[in-house]
């Protein structure tokens, strides 16, 4: 990623609106199958367990093209990169819109989520291009609430697709994208930024394979995003069916969770603007997500409990995103590799975004929902791996002073140094807090 001068202050902070925006657009992409699944299994005869890859082909391509899209943002430039995304996404919706049969709808949304990937991979760096370095954290926090923000709106919306169909919804969502693709390309403005020659994908690739740094921060959103997208991939029809009430009510119940992510994602940017420890964040985390997603699936439960339990549920996951965006140019082997560090973290998501729907539709079609609060504990055990790698390395990058960020992940508190955390510029600011381990 390679350096600029960020914009004042002043007139940052509407840059970074309209990025975050371009983020929560594509996340309606997202939160559209969900709502649609119902209707789009009523009209083309789908099983729960069939239906699940509406939502998990939307990260197929992202599962595997993550690090080569990280690493193409820095030779093709993040604004084009970013359009690209919201076109290609604009292009899947429409055709989706008029599919003919499963295959050809799933196809679409493998088209939407290579778009998908392409976005949001491309923001982190115009954020930081555009976000002078004193507000660069709290930048890079409201970035992270583009997914519950942008699933929170598409849920709330539910009323429309009673309206529009689920072809009419594609549609609108096309049309939207397109708009956001032509204002995104016309508006928003750069600073320069240097033209280094890179070395091929290739050998930026291997370097990235051979460092631990991207793969722990792969393995930390994979963790997070399949036990996620277990629980909230299906949670319209879910509270529906638990409930007894109808899916516009249970998408509305829905937004209310998925939008205590949000919360969480700016809770976590101020806590670690405060020195909270990253890996402190990520285990309280974790260990809340194994609770409440084995309480929301439990039988004994009480309906108003579900639903407290999805939020706070909601509210914890917020933590993990955040501290990885963090993490990305402290983690990467190189500054240079800092764009397919954060690649391979949002590879890991979409492997999460593939594993976990098909999962969860797999077991509760086979066994019922309360299987399902099985899965997700399984997961945040898991998730225990990476989390004690992220503490091992991060004391070792501490201990060896290069490019590592001595304050954010070492026991004193002190701006960190080294060109690993100047690249994406979110080394703590002189005379604030650094973060801890």
């Amino acid at each position: 990623m390679n350096g600029g001068h960020a914009l004042p202050s002043s007139s940052a902070w509407p840059a970074v609106f309209l990025i975050l925006g371009a983020g929560v657009v594509s996340a309606f992409q997202v939160g559209k199958a969900p709502l649609a699944l119902s209707a789009v299994q009523d009209e083309l005869g789908l099983s729960l367990a069939t239906a699940s890859w509406l939502n998990s082909a939307f990260a197929l391509i992202g599962a595997v093209a993550g690090a080569p899209i990280g690493l193409a943002v820095d030779r093709i430039g993040a604004k084009r990169m970013a359009v690209a995304g919201l076109l290609l996404m604009a292009a899947g919706s429409a055709l989706g819109a008029v599919a003919s049969g499963p295959a050809v709808l799933l196809g679409t949304r493998v088209i939407e989520g290579l778009g998908f990937l392409g976005l949001i991979v491309a923001a982190p760096v115009m954020v930081v291009a555009v976000a002078p370095l004193e507000i660069r954290d709290r930048a890079m926090a409201l970035w992270a609430s583009f997914m519950p923000v942008g699933m929170t709106i598409v849920l709330l919306a539910a009323p429309l697709l009673s309206l529009l169909t689920w072809r009419g919804f594609w549609t609108l969502n096309a049309v939207i994208l397109f708009g956001y693709a032509a204002l995104l390309a016309l508006t928003l403005e750069l600073p320069p930024s240097r033209r280094d020659r890179h070395p091929p994908i290739r050998q930026d690739i291997g370097s990235a394979l051979r460092a631990p740094g991207p793969w722990i921060l792969g393995g930390l959103f994979a963790a997070f995003a399949t036990g996620f997208f277990a629980l909230f991939g299906f949670l319209p029809s879910y509270l529906s069916e638990r409930l007894g009430i109808g899916l516009e009510a249970a998408s509305l119940l829905s937004a209310a969770a998925i939008a205590a992510s949000g919360l969480g994602n700016l809770a976590c940017g101020q806590l670690l603007a405060r020195g909270a420890r990253p890996v402190r964040l990520l285990a309280a985390s974790f260990g809340i997500l194994a609770i409440c997603g084995a309480g929301a699936f439990a039988a004994p439960v009480p309906g108003a409990a579900v639903v407290a339990l999805c939020v706070v549920f909601a509210f914890a996951s917020g933590l993990v995103p955040v501290v990885i965006f963090f993490s990305a140019p402290l983690y990467a082997p190189t500054p240079a590799l800092v764009g397919a560090t954060l690649g391979f973290a949002m590879q890991g998501n979409n492997v999460g975004l593939l594993l976990g729907p098909a999962a969860s539709g797999a077991i509760a079609a086979a066994f019922g929902w309360p299987a399902v609060s099985l899965l997700i504990a399984a997961i945040c055990l898991l998730a225990a791996l990476p989390i004690v790698a992220y503490r091992v390395f991060g004391r070792r990058r501490s201990g060896q002073g290069a490019g590592g960020p001595a304050g954010a992940f070492g026991g004193a508190v002190r701006k960190p140094s080294g060109a690993g955390s100047e690249a994406l510029g979110l080394g703590r600011r002189s005379g604030a807090p650094g973060c801890r381990r």
